[in-house]
């Protein structure tokens, strides 16, 4: 027997093996809006750059969009129907990283979902787009959609993803936020030299 790196599917999204005039992407292989496995799809004529504005054709999770090579539409939003291209990491699932130092490599889903999210500050809202908010991921804080809804995300709200507390606000396990029903609630995130917490929490380093 060998020792050999998971398969996602049809192909391996940090080699971007697919044929020529195709890329290798996440998508929902049930047709859902979770992305669970990685295929090849055909590659569009005239591809957005990272950055700039993309549509993605059939569901949220179908993986065809308007992208280039190793790179997908994130964060579409439902009323526009845009969202913008985000390169995904290089490497590999072992030992992923981001070729540009200003973006951390994220990964989620239930096949890896390796995205290169833009570093944000998490005292100061404003250094993320419109609709998202700076979140904690793998060990540093990026730029990610605000899933929390109009609903939830408040201060003791639960949380089930990281991305489901309003912006200025992460989420956090019940044994770290005392008055915490739930297994994870939202807390606010605070300034080290200017603590402004609720009681009876204080300001503690992330």
């Amino acid at each position: 027997f060998l020792c050999e790196e998971p398969s996602y599917g049809d192909c391996d999204l940090f080699a971007q093996d697919c044929p020529l005039g195709e890329k290798c992407v996440p998508y929902a292989n049930d047709g859902g809006s979770s992305w669970d496995a990685w295929r090849c799809v055909p590659l569009d004529p005239d591809p957005a750059g990272i950055g700039e504005p993309c549509t993605v054709d059939g569901p949220s999770a179908s993986g065809i969009d308007d992208c280039g090579v190793g790179a997908m539409c994130w964060a579409v939003d439902p009323r526009t129907e845009f969202g913008t291209c985000v390169p995904h990491c290089i490497g590999s699932i072992a030992e992923p990283t981001c070729q540009d130092p200003e973006r951390l490599c994220s990964i989620g889903g239930d096949a890896p979902l390796p995205l290169c999210l833009p570093q944000c500050d998490p005292v100061d809202p404003v250094t993320c787009a419109e609709g998202q908010a700076c979140y904690g991921v793998d060990g540093g804080f990026a730029c990610a959609p605000d899933a929390s809804g109009e609903d939830l995300g408040a201060f003791l709200d639960p949380c089930e993803y990281v991305n489901a507390c309003d912006p200025g606000l992460l989420c956090r396990s019940a044994s770290d936020v005392a008055g915490c029903r739930d297994p994870s609630c939202c807390v606010p995130v605070c300034d080290l030299t200017a603590p402004d917490c609720p009681d009876p929490l204080v300001c503690a380093p992330y």
